[in-house]
C-alpha cells in the first residue's frame, strides 16, 4: 500500500544514480548560462539526419510550458510534472475533443455526464479540487463550463500536477488544466481543412487558415461543425465553434492581439446514465440490453452559448524586460431540461424515473490581467522574474426548477418517455434563485535563480482577496437570508529546486500549497456551504526527475508526491444535519512518461500512474446519523492509470498505429460498497498520405467494444463510455 511510509531518500538515490554522469563519446559540456531559462549556448552537434516519415516524440522536454510557470520555462527546467499535448499529437492521437485530450496526461480521468460534464479526476481529486483554465483564465465553474469541445480549435493542451493555486487563483489542490487556443502567429501563410463522417452519422467539417494583411498585421481564423445522431437511443448533437484572432505589430516593441472565440452546442435528449442491476453490492452490474437505452424525457435538452474576447497588449521594452497586459471578457448560457435519475426495481424488471431538472446558468466574467517578465542579476547569480496582477469579476445567475418525483416506471428495454413539461409540477420559464459576484483582485511573483551552473531555484507567491456576494432572489430564511458577503484572503506559493545531473538529465523537489474557499465554487456557494467556515488548504510535497537518452531519441519523466487536503466540509457528529471544515483527505502516488524512437519508422510512448487516495476524517449523514468514513477511497478514483501509443511508418505515405489504454476499478460510492471493474480499451489507426498535402485516415476506437463506466454516480447508476466506433477522415493544406 503506498499510504505506507515510503523511502524518499531511497527514491532519490535511485534517480541519481540512474543518471550520474558515465564517460560518454556524446556527453555535452555545460556552457555559461545566458539567462536563467537557457542553462546552456548552442553546441553545433554532427549531422543528424531526419526521415519524413518520423514522427515527433509526444514527450518534448525542450518545449516550453505557459501554465507550469510564467517564467517562459521549458517542460524540463519547471521543478514540477508538467505535460503539454500539441496539436500534432492531438491529430495522430485521433483525439476528438478536449476530454480525449485529457486522458493522454499521466494518471488524469475525465467523463462528461451531463451534470458535471467537465469532470476530471487527477492524483486522487476531483471537482473544485482542480482548476481547468482556458487560455489561463479560471471561470471559477469547472466541473461545467469545462465540459468537452471539439479539438479542433485548439493548439494545445497543458496540465501541472498537484498544488498550483500560486499560479492562477484558489482551487488547484489536485493540479491545473489549461486549454489553449489557436492564435494568428507571423510564422507564413497556411490554410488547413478537415471533413470526416464515422459511426451513428459522426460528421465534421472543418477549416483554418492563417493570414498576412500587409506587414503588420496577421488573420487566423478556425472553424468547425460537428453533427452526430449519438449511440444513445433519440439522442441528437450539432456543435459550432469558431476561433478568430488578428494580430498587429504597432511598433517594432509593441504588438495587439484580439481573440475572439464563440461555441454553440445543442443536444437534443441527452444521455444522462444507465442504471444498475440490483441487488447493487461489491461489483457494479450492467444489463447488455439498457447499453443504449435513453430514459430521458423525448424532449429533453442541454445548450450552451459560449463566447469570449480577449485584448492581449505585449510591449517588449528591451531584452531583460516585457510587458503583457490580457484585457479578457466572458459569457456563458447553459441550459438543461432533463429527467435525470434511473433505477432498477428490486426484480430487476422495471426503471423507475425521477429527478427532474429545469436549469438555467446564466454566468458573466470580466478581468483584467497585467504581467511582466524581467531577467536580471541577484548579484553575480542569473535570475528571471515573473509577476502581475488579476482583477476580475465574475457573476452567476442560476434558475433552478427541481421535482424529485418518481415518474412511474417502464420496461428497461421497450418504453416511451413522456415530453418535459406534462410532468407533474414541471411548468416552463425560469425563475432566478441566487446570483453570485465573485470579485477578486490577485498579485503574484515568481522568480528563478541559478544558485550554481546546475542549480536553480524557483519560488512563487500570490496573495488573493476574494469577495463573495450572493443575493437571494426567493423568500428569505434564517438559513437563506436575502444577502449575505464573506471575504477570503490565501496566500499560496512554492518552493523548489532542480538539478542538473548531466546536459541530458535532472532532478527536482518542490512544496507547494494551494487554497479555496469552503465551498469551493463560489460562483454557486450558498450560505449553508460558506457560513463562517475557514478556507481549505492543501500542500504538496514532489520529487522528480526528467531526462534524455539514446542520443536524444527518448524522453522520459518521473514523479513521487504526496498531497493533503484540509478543513473539507464533513457532516457535524453532534449535529448530522450541518457541516463543519474539519475533515481531511490525501494521496500519494508515482507517475511515469517515457517516448522512444526505436527505429526512424516505429515509436512507442506511453505513461503510467500510481496513487493512493484516500479520506483521512470524513463524515458523513446517513439516515440523520453521522457516518465515518475515515480510510475510505474517494469516488471515481483508479488506483492505476496507463497508457500506450505505437506508430509505425513503413513507408514515406504509409502510417500506422494503435493505442491501449488502461483504467483500474473505482468505488461508486463514499462508503465503498461498490465498485465496478477495470477496463482496458484498444484503439488503432492508418493513415495513407496522398501527397505532402493531403492524408487520409481510418480509426477505430473502442475496439472490442467494451462495455464500460465513464463515471460513476452512486449505486443506482453509471455514465458508460462510448462503444465501439469507426471514423474516416481526409485533411489537407494549401
Amino acid at each position: 500500500m503506498l499510504h505506507a511510509p515510503l523511502p524518499r531518500a531511497l527514491l532519490a538515490l535511485s534517480i541519481l544514480t540512474a543518471f550520474t554522469p558515465r564517460a560518454n563519446a556524446q556527453a555535452v559540456t555545460p556552457a555559461a548560462s545566458a539567462s536563467p531559462s537557457t542553462p546552456a549556448t548552442a553546441k553545433v552537434l554532427g549531422e543528424v539526419v531526419v526521415r519524413e516519415q518520423a514522427a515527433p516524440l509526444d514527450l518534448v522536454l525542450e518545449r516550453k510550458s505557459e501554465t507550469g510557470s510564467r517564467l517562459g520555462l521549458s517542460i524540463k527546467e519547471t521543478p514540477a510534472s508538467v505535460t503539454v499535448i500539441d496539436r500534432e499529437t492531438i491529430e495522430r492521437r485521433g483525439a476528438d475533443n478536449t476530454q480525449e485530450i485529457l486522458k493522454g496526461v499521466p494518471g488524469m480521468t475525465a467523463a462528461s455526464p451531463p451534470g458535471a460534464a467537465g469532470s476530471v479526476y487527477y492524483r486522487g481529486f476531483s471537482g473544485a479540487s482542480l482548476t481547468q483554465l482556458f487560455n489561463g483564465i479560471t471561470v471559477q465553474y469547472d466541473s461545467i463550463a469545462a465540459r468537452p469541445v471539439d479539438s479542433w480549435i485548439y493548439d494545445r493542451v497543458e496540465a501541472v500536477g498537484g498544488p498550483s493555486s500560486f499560479l492562477y487563483g484558489a482551487g488547484a489542490v489536485g493540479g491545473t488544466v489549461n486549454y489553449v487556443t489557436k492564435l494568428a502567429t507571423r510564422e507564413g501563410e497556411f490554410t488547413e481543412a478537415k471533413a470526416g463522417y464515422g459511426s451513428y452519422n459522426a460528421s465534421q467539417l472543418a477549416i483554418g487558415t492563417n493570414r498576412k494583411l500587409g506587414e503588420s498585421n496577421a488573420l487566423r481564423l478556425d472553424l468547425n461543425r460537428n453533427s452526430a445522431r449519438g449511440w444513445s437511443d433519440g439522442t441528437e448533437r450539432e456543435a459550432l465553434q469558431l476561433a478568430a484572432s488578428l494580430l498587429t505589430d504597432l511598433t517594432p516593441q509593441l504588438s495587439h492581439t484580439l481573440a475572439l472565440e464563440y461555441q454553440k452546442e445543442n443536444v437534443d435528449r441527452p444521455y444522462w446514465g444507465t442504471p444498475l442491476l440490483k441487488p447493487a453490492r461489491d461489483s457494479v452490474r450492467i444489463d447488455e440490453g439498457t447499453r443504449f437505452k435513453n430514459y430521458n424525457s423525448q424532449d429533453g435538452v442541454y445548450e450552451q452559448t459560449v463566447q469570449w474576447l480577449r485584448s492581449v497588449l505585449e510591449y517588449r521594452v528591451s531584452d531583460h524586460l516585457q510587458l503583457r497586459n490580457t484585457l479578457y471578457h466572458y459569457d456563458a448560457l447553459r441550459d438543461y431540461r432533463n429527467v435525470e435519475t434511473y433505477a432498477f426495481n428490486a426484480a430487476n424488471t422495471r426503471v423507475t424515473r425521477s429527478g427532474a431538472l429545469l436549469q438555467r446558468h446564466d454566468q458573466e466574467l470580466n478581468g483584467d490581467r497585467f504581467e511582466f517578465n524581467w531577467n536580471s542579476h541577484l548579484g553575480s547569480l542569473p535570475s528571471a522574474w515573473a509577476g502581475g496582477f488579476d482583477y476580475s469579476v465574475n457573476q452567476q445567475t442560476r434558475f433552478p426548477l427541481s421535482v424529485s418525483g418518481p415518474f412511474g416506471n417502464v420496461n428497461p428495454y421497450a418504453f416511451s418517455t413522456e415530453n418535459f413539461f406534462s410532468l407533474p409540477g414541471m411548468k416552463p420559464g425560469f425563475n432566478p434563485d441566487r446570483t453570485n459576484k465573485v470579485t477578486t483582485l490577485a498579485f503574484f511573483l515568481e522568480n528563478r535563480t541559478l544558485l550554481t551552473q546546475r542549480l536553480s531555484l524557483l519560488t512563487g507567491l500570490r496573495q488573493d482577496n476574494i469577495d463573495l456576494e450572493v443575493t437571494n432572489h426567493r423568500a428569505a430564511s434564517p438559513t437563506n437570508p436575502a444577502y449575505f458577503k464573506r471575504t477570503y484572503t490565501p496566500l499560496t506559493g512554492r518552493a523548489a529546486l532542480a538539478y542538473d545531473l548531466t546536459p541530458n538529465a535532472n532532478v527536482y523537489v518542490q512544496y507547494s500549497t494551494a487554497a479555496d474557499p469552503p465551498a469551493g465554487i463560489l460562483t454557486t456557494a450558498s450560505f449553508s456551504q460558506v457560513r463562517d467556515f475557514d478556507l481549505t488548504t492543501g500542500k504538496q510535497w514532489e520529487l522528480g526527475s526528467k531526462f534524455s537518452f539514446a542520443g536524444g531519441q527518448g524522453n522520459g519523466s518521473v514523479a513521487y508526491y504526496e498531497i493533503t487536503r484540509r478543513n473539507i466540509a464533513v457532516s457535524d457528529p453532534k449535529n448530522p444535519g450541518t457541516t463543519i471544515p474539519v475533515g481531511q483527505q490525501s494521496s500519494r502516488g508515482i507517475e511515469g512518461a517515457l517516448a522512444y524512437q526505436l527505429t526512424s519508422s516505429l515509436q512507442v510512448s506511453g505513461n503510467a500512474a500510481l496513487v493512493d487516495a484516500q479520506y483521512d476524517d470524513f463524515t458523513e449523514t446517513v439516515g440523520g446519523k453521522a457516518v465515518s468514513r475515515a480510510g475510505n477511497k474517494p469516488t471515481n478514483i483508479p488506483a492505476r492509470v496507463g497508457n500506450l501509443w505505437l506508430t509505425w511508418s513503413p513507408h514515406a505515405q504509409w502510417r500506422f498505429g494503435t493505442d491501449l489504454r488502461y483504467v483500474a476499478e473505482r468505488y461508486a460510492d463514499t462508503a465503498n460498497t461498490l465498485k465496478d471493474g477495470s477496463y482496458t480499451l484498444v484503439g488503432a489507426f492508418a493513415q495513407y498520405k496522398l501527397d505532402k498535402k493531403t492524408t487520409f485516415t481510418a480509426r477505430i476506437k473502442n475496439l472490442t467494444d467494451k462495455i464500460y463506466a465513464e463515471s460513476l454516480s452512486g449505486t443506482n447508476q453509471v455514465y458508460l463510455g462510448a462503444p465501439r466506433t469507426l471514423d474516416l477522415s481526409v485533411q489537407t493544406s494549401f
